[in-house]
Order: structure tokens, then C-alpha cells, then sequence
């Protein structure tokens, strides 16, 4: 647990050196050409109009939001678990990765059938942008990606360099809210890899069998020595795009094509992953679950929601549903936001 700590800490260490590399030029641009207006008096917050009904006001944010407001939220997502209006969908999440680990097998091959016949390649290459190697070789490569936590943080960059440009909270807020929730994503997802111990597709079926081990809570050691042995349930590369995309829609809720946008997205990269035999489809479900939650809180701790009543919280609802589809049996799961 302390070296996790450690782990967690120096993942947060190297986001903040990331995000004021990216950001220092367009600070440094911004605040020398502001003139002082000694008379102008100094405004704290900055509302914006969302609906005929609704307001959402911003505080000033700090670069340190991206990281003091982590216990509160990792708190409240934890106690949604459990909480009243969630606990019914993520027993939803549980039961949907019951039922779709049977079928696992089948729908990894199939996939793998469907992206061969796309062209999409089962391994992921990257070429180097200076020194940083995220630049996608192919399709493939590229709709993984999406989950990568660089991906957030290129997203996180605009963000806040905009928002720095125009003066414009919400968007400085957002940026930082998107640093926050690859950080939540990692502290809820690393421990329940290190516990499930679910082994990849390409290690099940590179050894000759369809149905993957399972070996609950591993040894450090062994953790760190074969990671792809262990780490398939839940997927962080879903945990973190579904946290980072419901930060982008409760903030913007306004954009109406950021929900079919992302969410397709979303789908294209949990296909992907499965094409490429990198996770089952019962890794699917709780990832969704517990990303929903976490850009839930991390969105609500910096937002003040007027003129409407804000009593009802937003839910979704997970199910199980079996189809023929041109003569082959598939089971999938619906999510309703």
C-alpha cells in the first residue's frame, strides 16, 4: 500500500510538470499583456448561462484544485457506491460482468474476425512527437488511445490555455478537473486490478486456452513482474475516458454533440480493445460504472448549480441484452444516461 501511495504520488508529480510545460508560454503571454486597472475590482466568480432555467457559477480556479480536492471526491465516488441512488446500477454493473464473462471467449474471436476483415491490426505502434511517443501509426493505435491519460491531458492543455487566454473560469476549471479525474481513475482502478488478478485475452489465447485465469490478489512482485497476467478487470483506459468525458458533458452540458460524440468514441475504443485481444468485455461494465461516478463528483465539487432544482442526481441504467444479428447470436450491454 505505501509504495501504491508513492506510485500515486509521483503520477501526480509528473502530470503537474506536464501541465505548466504545456501551459507556461501561454501564461507568460497572457499576464504580460494585462494592463492594471486599479480601479477595476477583483471578481472571484463568473457565471454562465446554460439554459432559460439554469446557472452554473465558477470560483476562481487554482492550479492546486487539481490535487487538493482529490480526498473529498475519491470519499463521495467511494460512498456512491453504496449511496441510495446508485447502489441499484452498480449492482447492474456487476451482474452485466457475470453475465458476459461466459460469453468472453466468443465475442473476443468474433471481434478479432470483425477488425481483420476492417483491416485494423491486433498490436499498437506509435510514433515519436519530440520526445514523447503518442502519435498513432494507425487506426487501430489511434482509437486506443483515446483512453490513454495523455489523451486527457492534450484535452486538459487546451483547456486551460484557452481558459487562460480568454480569462474564462470554466474552462481553466475543466482543464484541472481532467487532471483530477485520470488521478481518481488510477486510485480506483489499480486496486481493483491488483485484487480481481484477471489475465489479458493475448496471454489466455497465446497460451492455448479461451477462458482466462483468474488469481485474486497476486503478489507485488508478481504484479510488477507480469502485469498482463492480472490487470484485465475492471479497463483503466475505459475508466479514464468515461471519467474524463462525463467531466466534459456536466460542465458543457449545453453541447449536445459531446455525449453522441464521446460515447461513440467510447464504443469504438472498448471494440478496439477487444479486436486487439487487449480486454474481455466483462472488464467493460464497472469501468463505465465507476468513471460515471468519478467525473460525476469531480464535475459537482467545482460547479454551483442555480435556478433549477438540483435535488434529483443523474443517473444511468446497465443491462444485458442478447439479438441475432445476420444469423450470429450477440449479447451486449445498454447503458441509459
Amino acid at each position: 500500500m505505501v509504495w501504491y501511495i508513492i506510485q500515486t504520488l509521483c503520477l501526480l508529480n509528473m502530470i503537474k510538470k506536464l501541465y505548466f510545460f504545456l501551459f507556461s508560454f501561454a501564461v507568460a503571454f497572457f499576464y504580460s499583456q494585462q494592463s492594471i486597472d486599479s480601479t477595476q475590482a477583483i471578481v472571484d466568480t463568473q457565471e454562465y448561462k446554460i439554459s432559460e432555467t439554469e446557472t452554473f457559477v465558477y470560483k476562481k480556479p487554482r492550479v492546486w484544485d487539481a490535487v487538493n480536492k482529490i480526498p473529498r471526491n475519491f470519499v463521495a465516488t467511494a460512498t456512491d457506491f453504496v449511496s441510495k441512488p446508485y447502489y441499484p446500477f452498480g449492482l447492474a454493473a456487476v451482474g452485466a460482468t457475470l453475465a458476459l464473462i461466459p460469453a468472453d471467449p466468443w465475442l473476443i474471436k468474433e471481434s478479432r474476425n470483425f477488425g481483420e476483415s476492417l483491416g485494423l491490426n491486433e498490436d499498437h505502434q506509435y510514433n515519436k512527437l519530440g520526445f514523447l511517443e503518442i502519435v498513432p501509426a494507425d487506426a487501430a493505435s489511434a482509437l486506443y488511445f483515446i483512453g490513454n491519460g495523455t489523451t486527457v491531458i492534450l484535452i486538459s492543455a487546451g483547456l486551460g490555455t484557452y481558459g487562460f487566454l480568454k480569462n474564462d473560469y470554466r474552462s481553466q476549471s475543466t482543464a484541472l478537473q481532467l487532471l483530477e479525474s485520470i488521478a481518481q481513475a488510477g486510485l480506483f482502478v489499480q486496486p481493483l486490478k491488483r485484487i480481481t488478478g484477471r489475465e489479458s485475452p493475448f496471454i489466455t489465447f497465446g497460451d492455448g486456452r479461451e477462458h482466462s485465469y483468474w488469481k485474486f490478489a497476486p503478489s507485488f512482485s508478481a504484479y510488477q513482474k507480469d502485469t498482463s497476467r492480472y490487470d484485465a478487470m475492471p479497463s483503466g483506459h475505459l475508466t479514464t475516458a468515461m471519467a474524463a468525458l462525463t467531466v466534459l458533458t456536466e460542465n458543457y452540458p449545453e453541447k449536445k454533440w459531446l455525449k453522441p460524440v464521446g460515447y461513440t468514441l467510447l464504443g469504438l475504443m472498448s471494440f478496439e480493445m477487444m479486436q486487439s485481444r487487449v480486454h474481455w468485455a466483462a472488464d467493460y461494465p464497472i469501468a463505465i460504472f465507476i468513471g460515471y461516478l468519478i467525473g460525476k463528483n469531480i464535475a459537482a465539487s467545482r460547479i454551483t448549480k442555480s435556478g433549477k432544482n438540483m435535488a434529483q442526481k443523474s443517473q444511468y441504467k446497465i443491462s444485458v441484452a442478447a439479438s441475432s444479428v445476420y444469423g450470429y447470436q450477440t449479447v451486449g450491454v445498454n447503458i441509459q444516461f
